[in-house]
């Protein structure tokens, strides 16, 4: 493949399997039409979404496309008294990834991620290359060499 993420080529620098997906063109925007687009199921395609903690912290989050994270449930897996999801315009400047592009593979600063635990059960998961219409997919045992991932009930 001739086009690479910036999350592809840290991929290809720790010597972990992925497998790239592109969606470009369908017209995509949500993550259920992500996963549609890629004829995968919804529950194994996560987006990543950040949030900032009480105390100032930033917390990533991944969870079926199709699902709500629970903040509550959030803030107690990464033990703030509250999280709150940041202000698009504020996403990237905090990681460097726009909205729809976000991975948390690559981002400016490495944080917490909490991947919901139903990911657990799957061989792979998919979730975003770091551009809009690239995803890339990987067991969660690959993933978690390259950032550290803990595993939650973070849904609602």
């Amino acid at each position: 493949m001739a086009f690479k993420t910036n999350v592809m080529r840290i991929l290809d620098k720790n010597k972990t399997a992925y497998k790239a997906h592109c969606y470009e063109d369908t017209g995509a925007v949500s993550g259920i039409e992500v996963a549609e687009a890629l004829n995968e199921n919804p529950e194994q395609v996560f987006k990543t979404l950040v949030t900032k903690g009480k105390s100032g912290e930033h917390f990533v989050f991944m969870i079926p496309v199709a699902e709500e994270l629970d903040l509550k449930k959030a803030a107690v897996a990464v033990g703030e008294k509250s999280v709150e999801m940041i202000k698009q315009k504020d996403l990237l400047k905090t990681t460097g990834y726009v909205h729809g592009g976000c991975s948390p593979v690559g981002m400016k600063k490495q944080f917490l991620t909490t991947v919901h635990k139903t990911a657990e059960k799957f061989d792979t998961i998919i979730f975003s290359a770091g551009k809009i219409g690239w995803q890339v997919e990987l067991s969660l045992a690959e993933l978690r060499k390259i950032i550290i991932v803990n595993s939650a009930d973070i849904i609602v």
